[in-house]
């Protein structure tokens, strides 16, 4: 049987292999605060954030409490739309359906027994922004089978086009077909093509999370999990997975996760819908500490998995200045820890911005360039923070 660690265990556990070179660092390079170093007050940061969130579905992260690679499982952002199903693990079934050879029904440990791997994948919401401190988003080391596996398994017919995959969660919604509206039960439910570039990441039916099972609010006993990809793609409390020809029109993949964006061509504004899927480069300073006159600026990028060319700060509109990366979060879907020095630092309020850069030349945006976009979902525009330095 496979050992387990809590996140803290793992992260004691790296520093201790630091001389072997098995994912351990220096222990600067864990951003805990030290016995001397002092929390920089935030003037842009509501006194009760972190305390409530906007909806009795949502647990948001204070970014400002990031203390390592891994988010606890206590801590770890939590968005749904319906209710938070309680699944009992010794009779948890896995409906495998469409076209496939061998349609199955298979138990947790039918599936455990398909082989097991790791994956560190760090995502946000995609209506994560700085309406809610950029508090939905989280970074995770996740236990499960791979989905490749699994089809490999039962085998894939060759007319299949989508894996549709459903959650135990449902609820009743309003579906409008030609003005007239249909209230349906409706589980919430996306999909995936099955294509080399959907597969790239190695999606994972995931069970664990930091070494422990999953909990409740992230999805127990079952989970989607596709790295590099924006949060509402990994369906939680996994019951179904059908195989179909035809495009999956679900309103959580149809309609309701679109981003409407527009393009000037020739003088004449041109719009357009696109499916929100692989996570846009992003980075976001999430603390500012002091120790006697120098301070320190640390936040995390999230990306689709394409490495990062660089992370760079900018105080008071000045230079853009390169950043440091923690080389303990430089597994490819893994969030990217940084810091960044600043000296002579003097008192006042001072706005300090990140933007991150990958190698195939994305740039994090302003928020002005960011203008084009006229939804609220996949906001990655850069984040101006105040600080007060006394």
């Amino acid at each position: 049987m496979k050992t387990r660690f809590t996140r803290r265990e793992i992260v004691k556990q790296s520093l201790a292999l630091t001389g072997l070179g098995v994912m351990g660092l220096p222990e600067w390079q864990i951003p805990a605060l030290a016995q001397n170093e002092e929390l920089v007050p935030f003037t842009d940061v509501p006194d009760d954030f972190g305390r409530q969130a906007p909806g009795s579905t949502i647990r948001l992260l204070d970014i400002r409490d990031i203390d390592g690679p891994y988010t606890d499982k206590d801590d770890f952002y939590t968005v749904q739309h319906f209710d938070q199903p309680l699944i009992d693990s010794d009779s948890f079934r896995l409906d495998i359906t469409g076209l496939v050879d061998q349609p199955q029904r298979l138990s947790l440990s039918e599936l455990r027994g398909m082989g097991e791997i790791e994956i560190d994948a760090g995502y946000e919401c995609s209506g994560n922004s700085p309406r809610v401190i950029q508090g939905l988003a989280s970074n995770g080391r996740w236990t499960g089978v791979a989905l490749q596996a699994l089809f490999d398994r039962i085998g894939v017919k060759s007319e299949a086009r989508e894996a549709v995959f459903f959650g135990s969660d449902s609820g009743e919604e309003t579906v409008d077909f030609r003005g007239r509206p249909y209230e349906i039960e409706q589980p919430f439910a996306r999909s995936l093509p099955m294509t080399d570039d959907a597969f790239a990441s190695g999606p994972l039916l995931a069970y664990a999370l930091n070494g422990e099972p999953l909990t409740r609010g992230q999805g127990a006993p079952l989970r989607l999990i596709v790295p590099g990809w924006y949060g509402v793609t990994n369906v939680k409390w996994l019951s179904q997975i059908h195989l179909q020809e035809n495009r999956f029109l679900g309103k959580w993949q149809a309609r309701w996760y679109r981003t409407l964006w527009a393009e000037e061509r020739g003088g004449e504004t041109i719009w357009h819908e696109t499916e929100v899927s692989r996570q846009r480069i992003k980075s976001v300073i999430a603390r500012v500490t002091r120790v006697s006159n120098e301070h320190e600026v640390f936040g995390f990028v999230l990306h689709d998995g394409t490495s990062l060319q660089s992370v760079e700060v900018s105080i008071d509109n000045g230079p853009w200045q390169q950043a440091t990366l923690d080389r303990s979060t430089s597994n490819p879907f893994s969030w990217k820890l940084f810091r960044f020095r600043w000296t002579g630092a003097s008192q006042g309020e001072h706005t300090i911005v990140s933007r991150a850069t990958d190698v195939k030349g994305n740039v994090q945006p302003t928020a002005d360039e960011l203008a084009i976009k006229q939804t609220g979902l996949e906001d990655h525009a850069q984040f101006p923070r105040t600080v007060l330095i006394g």
